[in-house]
């Protein structure tokens, strides 16, 4: 789980053959290869998965700042 990433956004865009991206983050982060697969699945879910993403966060005691 990240907390005080509220305000990060993306630098790059790379395409990984035909199937991922490689996201540049401009807090520095740059691993892993997200596909195109996984970028629908966070589509089409977003907003259940984004909920139970605030969830966790109130159950750890932690607000998102805005």
């Amino acid at each position: 789980m990240q907390t005080h990433k509220e305000n990060v956004g993306l630098d790059k865009i790379e395409p990984v053959g035909h199937y991922a991206l490689k996201l540049f983050f401009d807090d520095g982060h740059d691993s892993g290869l997200f596909t195109w697969d996984y970028l629908y699945e966070l589509a089409i879910h977003q907003d259940s998965l984004w909920q139970d993403y605030l969830n966790r966060l109130q159950k750890a005691g932690y607000q998102r700042q805005q």
